[in-house]
């Protein structure tokens, strides 16, 4: 058999191929999705997820399940996500803290997260903000940023722990704005505004879901917003940004990622889809409920906006030399 005869052979032999091979694709999904979230039920990732989970189920002809994979700073889970098969059926809920600042303070990170997952979009905004007690006499954040020039390290700020969402912005607040506060240090986010409610700490950088009953009760006053606009929650409270440091923004979030390799239409398909799912009145309004705002975006800006945050978080933690074992 000569050489063009053989190549012709091999070529017409992988026609069939390419029908199947596509229609794999636009027939997706044709078994149940899994998204693993890196947390325990009940936590805002985990509430936010499944609630796109359950829409999603109702729009395409197979369910989407939630599996949680909790402990080591979601690591564990991630590193599941990005070892899953790069088909579309297994997705991972990436969150600020495991995409955007596991990278820089743990020592040992077994993903990659801007090599290792293909992004689909950001699902919801976490806003954070500083909040006082009532007795701190401070009611802008430029009047609380003098006190703490004038007082490096006199003012303690209560944080969730080391390298959450809410420690992260603190750290960045002040390496922006040229202040120290002290850091004290809780297991969550309940702990510590239970202390800043009592006022055994007068200062908090904790997100608007944790402390919106609170600042509504009038147990703590909100201070300045962290988010880059300002919230539909708390609309008369300025963004940092606005009042002392311009160009300063950082929350908490979370979004959808898929394995690298992962399909571009099948990406494009379940993009699609979640953006009109946050584009519902009633989906949104369920989201603001819980203290988020819906944050849709494209493929390449949600793939921007965590290189931009893994790029933040370093420059922070390098700062500040915040670190996590693991």
């Amino acid at each position: 058999m000569n050489r063009i005869h053989r190549r012709a052979l091999l070529s017409a032999a992988s026609l069939p191929l390419l029908p199947i091979a596509a229609r794999a694709q636009s027939d997706y999904p044709n078994r149940p999705v899994r998204i693993i979230v890196p947390f325990p039920p009940g936590q805002a990732s985990d509430i936010i997820t499944r609630l796109v989970a359950d829409e999603l189920s109702r729009r395409w002809p197979q369910r989407v399940v939630v599996e949680n994979r909790a402990g080591g700073a979601g690591a564990p889970a991630l590193e599941a996500g990005a070892r899953a098969p790069a088909d579309g059926y297994t997705l991972t809920a990436g969150t600020s803290g495991t995409l955007g600042v596991n990278p820089s303070v743990m020592q040992r990170v077994p993903y990659d997260a801007e090599r290792d997952f293909a992004a689909i979009s950001n699902v919801a905004m976490v806003p954070l903000l500083v909040i006082a007690h009532p007795s701190v006499p401070q009611h802008t954040m430029q009047a609380l940023a003098a006190e703490a020039r004038a007082r490096p390290g006199a003012l303690d700020m209560a944080s969730a722990g080391p390298a959450t969402s809410q420690h992260m912005a603190a750290e960045l607040l002040m390496m922006r704005a040229n202040i120290r506060f002290n850091i004290v240090h809780y297991r969550g986010s309940g702990p510590a505004i239970a202390d800043v409610i009592a006022g055994n700490v007068k200062l908090m950088t904790d997100s608007v879901a944790s402390s919106l009953p609170h600042i509504r009760e009038g147990r703590v006053r909100a201070i300045a917003l962290c988010s880059a606009r300002r919230v539909p929650q708390l609309p008369d409270v300025p963004t940092i940004a606005e009042t002392l440091v311009p160009g300063y923004a950082t929350a908490g979030w979370t979004g959808l990622v898929a394995p690298t390799g992962t399909p571009a239409d099948i990406i494009r398909r379940i993009n699609t889809d979640v953006v009109a799912i946050l584009r519902e009145p009633a989906i949104a309004n369920r989201i603001l409920s819980m203290g988020a705002v819906p944050d849709p975006m494209t493929p390449e800006e949600y793939a921007a906006f965590i290189r931009n945050e893994i790029a933040t978080f370093r420059e922070v933690a390098r700062a500040a030399n915040v670190r996590l074992e693991g």
